[in-house]
């Protein structure tokens, strides 16, 4: 059982969110125009939906204030004298996934960058009541010790349910809102993993400090023994299971960019300044053994699947991901699915048993599928794609992952703008911008460029990088438009169709005829200059602004990007 004071703060936690949303929507509606600004974006809804919130919000506050001794059990779920608790507590919930069906069906209608954040806020606070609801009902509150409690598939469920709400609010619609938004969401995650750690002891986790991230935790985990799976405890984090090294191919690295040692901010900003090409700026380095004190590649090693399954509820957490060889290819596709689907069906099936579809009860997520993923074919134990965590703010989402990493001294340097073309520079940045790229051997990002200067570090497993620089543009044949999107940053050129190292998949044949037509052929290709390498973990590589590269995941591959500007 987990300590009160672990599920009673998430229980209090909740009750705060009911209270101020209820509040919020009275707020609203009591102004003379229900549409005005009034310190909330939540008035852009509407009155009529955010009356709905209110009362949902209500029936949420009402329910706990009966949850007077702090535990609901099932008999007082069940009783049949009182049958207006679940009817209230059923309604509600039917009520808050039409809210956030209306909300989510906004989403479509902009540009996410353009997307009111009232829907966004509306779509989040509807998820966060949603989960007080699923909490009250769960394993973790609900428990008749007098029938010995729930069953084990019951919690397992509940958790996935309870996770995923929650992730959907994050993935989908970013947690917006000032009051609750991302922090409410990052405090409840916390708490309802202390209180799953508590209650896992014995079966999934052991550790007497749950909330303890400043250390690993005992995992039983899936290793690999005689082509079979095994459970195994795992005392110490730096033993055990580590993820496969193997590379079924590995390009030979023909003009090696430049490697030195971890370099000062001074030597760094040095470089940059004094450009060997005044026109060119500065050009890619490797810097290697900068990355030495990182827990990700010492205490907390992200290459040990247990230590992330550690940090995702044992693989609960959703994850956005790309399924396709390369985002330029036919039947390329994104969906959401769990981080331990994942693992076990594109990384090594060895490490979780199959995970059960996490879409299969909920409409909201479904439609976001089927909207999100284009052109996907179905896929069979011979044909499986590629997929690729790719680009994805992951430790925004997981923020215990990004207590493992460290921003790079250089991402505080001052880079020069692009030279070649000034239209490239954008706004100075607050902040570095993270993104996690997590994927098996054979992922590929297309040639292409970024309006930002890139230290890309190197965690787990390695990768092969070719860069061409801005001079040669116009050799590379940039998109352009493509069915309304902007693709002038990603380049035509397949480079491993080119170099051979990959057959050409059918939807290439135009591309390859757009190249010709501008004179890129086989020899005209080979004699455009570049620079490549692979990526060893531990180091990191400066990617100037405007620099084309195409990157290829060799092994089991674990990345993190840092953009500054």
């Amino acid at each position: 059982m987990p300590k009160p004071t672990q599920i009673g703060r998430l229980l209090e936690h909740c009750v705060g969110a009911a209270w101020t949303i209820r509040e919020e929507c009275v707020e609203i509606l009591s102004a003379k125009d229900c549409y005005a600004p009034t310190g909330t974006s939540l008035a852009g809804c509407g009155p009529a939906l955010v009356d709905l919130l209110s009362r949902q919000a209500n029936i949420a506050h009402s329910l706990y204030q009966e949850n007077t001794a702090g535990t609901i059990t099932r008999a007082v779920l069940e009783d049949r004298e009182k049958p207006s608790y679940l009817q209230r507590y059923n309604l509600a919930l039917k009520r808050l996934e039409d809210i956030a069906s209306i909300a989510y069906s906004k989403f479509y209608a902009y540009l996410f960058k353009d997307l009111p954040v009232c829907w966004r806020q509306l779509y989040t606070d509807a998820r966060i009541l949603k989960f007080c609801l699923l909490l009250l009902k769960s394993p973790y509150v609900a428990q008749d010790k007098s029938s010995g409690g729930s069953s084990p598939d019951d919690a397992h469920n509940c958790l996935d349910e309870l996770v995923k709400t929650l992730d959907l609010a994050l993935i989908l619609a970013g947690a917006a809102g000032e009051r609750r938004g991302r922090r409410w969401v990052d405090k409840a995650l916390e708490l309802l993993h202390a209180a799953w750690l508590a209650e896992s002891t014995g079966r999934e986790i052991l550790n007497d400090s749950a909330t303890n991230h400043d250390r690993p935790v005992k995992q039983v985990k899936f290793v690999e023994s005689h082509g079979t799976s095994k459970l195994h405890d795992d005392n110490d984090q730096n033993t055990g299971t580590i993820f496969s090294t193997y590379e079924p191919f590995t390009p030979p690295v023909t003009r090696p960019i430049e490697k030195v040692d971890a370099l000062s901010m001074e030597d760094f900003q040095t470089y940059m300044d004094r450009a060997q090409n005044s026109d060119l700026g500065p050009e890619p380095l490797i810097i290697r053994n900068a990355l030495g004190e990182w827990p990700a590649l010492s205490t907390r090693p992200w290459n040990r699947p247990s230590y992330l399954l550690s940090q995702t509820f044992n693989g609960r957490r959703l994850v956005p991901v790309e399924i396709g060889r390369s985002y330029v290819d036919e039947g390329w596709g994104q969906k959401l699915i769990t981080f331990g689907e994942f693992l076990h069906d594109y990384i090594d099936p060895t490490l979780l048993p199959k995970a059960k579809d996490p879409s299969a009860t909920d409409a909201n997520y479904n439609n976001h599928e089927d909207h999100t993923t284009s052109k996907s074919t179905k896929d069979t134990p011979s044909s499986k794609p590629v997929a690729y965590l790719a680009q994805h703010q992951l430790f925004t989402q997981l923020p215990t992952l990004r207590n493992d990493i460290l921003i790079p001294d250089y991402c505080y340097t001052s880079p020069p703008p692009h030279l070649a073309d000034p239209s490239i520079n954008q706004p100075e940045l607050d902040e570095p911008l993270l993104n996690a790229w997590f994927g098996p051997p054979g992922t590929i990002s297309p040639l292409h460029n970024d309006p930002y200067h890139n230290i890309l570090t190197q965690i787990v497993g390695r990768k092969y990088l070719r860069l061409y620089s801005p001079l040669e543009t116009t050799r590379l044949s940039a998109r352009g438009k493509e069915n309304g999107v902007e693709m002038g940053n990603t380049s035509m050129l397949d480079i491993g169709v080119l170099e051979g190292w990959d057959s050409p998949p059918a939807s290439e044949e135009h591309d390859i005829e757009n190249a010709a037509k501008n004179g890129i052929g086989r020899d005209a290709f080979k004699a455009i200059p570049f620079v490549d390498c692979i990526l060893e973990p531990g180091d990191a590589l400066y990617i100037p602004i405007g620099w084309w590269h195409y990157v290829r995941g060799l092994s089991v591959s674990f990345s993190v990007s840092f953009w500054w500007n």
